[in-house]
């Protein structure tokens, strides 16, 4: 089939065009994401790869529709920037990662953690201007803090696992664990994890129930000086509330791979711009602030495992036989 690949980058297409040797599709990169501006770029592309900025909402879903477009591929897990009612109402198929690389974002979690604790990133600039100073590097133990997890699927559950490893307490908080994860971990309300747990981190997907899940009445509930971790969905967490937080010592780390306004600044590089985001500017005013530009997914082992799954979805749709992972379905034809 002819893809359309938006949003992306060389990395990308290295990976893409290593795995299509299996499959033999005809793919065109656009490093432009897709938005009502771009939807006319893919025209007469039967499927349509996007990722997690892109915007596919209904007007986008109608010109691709009109323009021959039968398939909406991420290349993510998440699927929060779709419209699925119209794609449905418009047979536009929509297929996803389910899993691409749960380790890779459950281990970036951490490195968030390690580096906030114990200032890694601030020591590292020291010793390299000659300055062996240890005031303001002050860490604590992590072994035998309560983490508190909020989202058990697979990158939850590996991340629970990691900080139990280390000596922490984890608790949990999901509306359906698994039978696994209820027999190796105390599942708790999010309101009992709120207030029990020293790092807070962050591993459900975005749903209208789950937007701004971290504002000013949780952040009120914490316990005072928390650390708080999300690599999942950056409207999850209200900036606005959790700046105000962080201003008056009751959240006293973050750590952010994702960002809610992350579309016009992530997967670019804006280094000789000046930045029109007033809230993220004030974000990286806080010494105890650490923000990666959605890099949890980066790794080897997950580029080859999104490129591999991807391009498997559009044959499976093409052929109607081998693993297709439909969202809503995610089952398997043929």
């Amino acid at each position: 089939m002819k893809i359309a690949f938006f949003s992306s980058k060389t990395y990308d297409q290295n990976s893409f065009t290593l795995a299509n040797a299996g499959h033999a599709h005809a793919m065109t990169f656009f490093e432009a994401p897709l938005n009502a501006d771009t939807a006319s770029m893919a025209q007469g592309f039967p499927a349509v790869c996007v990722f997690v900025n892109d915007v596919v909402n209904r007007p986008v879903l109608e010109t691709l529709k009109a323009q021959g477009t039968e398939l909406i591929v991420l290349r993510c897990a998440g699927f929060n920037n779709v419209d699925l009612n119209a794609a449905s109402e418009l047979g536009i198929r929509v297929a996803r990662v389910p899993a691409y690389s749960p380790h890779a974002v459950a281990e970036h979690a951490l490195a968030l953690i390690l580096t906030l604790n114990r200032k890694t990133h601030r020591a590292y600039n020291r010793v390299r201007e000659g300055n062996f100073s240890l005031d303001g590097l002050l860490g604590f133990d992590l072994a035998g803090r309560t983490v508190g997890v909020v989202g058990a699927g697979k990158i939850g559950e590996i991340f629970a696992h990691i900080m139990e490893a280390i000596g922490c307490k984890v608790l949990i908080s999901d509306p359906y664990p698994s039978n696994t994860i209820q027999e190796k971990y105390e599942i708790v309300p999010f309101e009992t994890l709120v207030k029990a747990s020293d790092i807070i981190s962050l591993h459900c997907p975005l749903t209208p129930s789950t937007h701004h899940l971290i504002n000013e009445a949780v952040l009120s509930q914490c316990k005072r000086g928390v650390m708080l971790i999300n690599t999942s969905r950056g409207k999850m967490v209200d900036t606005k509330a959790a700046i105000q937080a962080l201003k008056t010592g009751q959240l006293g780390a973050l750590g952010l791979d994702v960002y809610e306004e992350e579309g016009d600044l992530f997967f670019a590089d804006l280094s000789s711009e000046v930045i029109q985001d007033d809230v993220f500017m004030r974000l990286l005013s806080f010494p105890n602030v650490l923000i990666t530009g959605h890099q949890g997914f980066f790794t080897r082992e997950a580029l080859k495992n999104i490129a591999d799954t991807t391009l498997a979805n559009v044959t499976a749709f093409a052929t109607g036989e081998g693993e297709f992972f439909e969202v809503g379905t995610e089952k398997i034809v043929g």
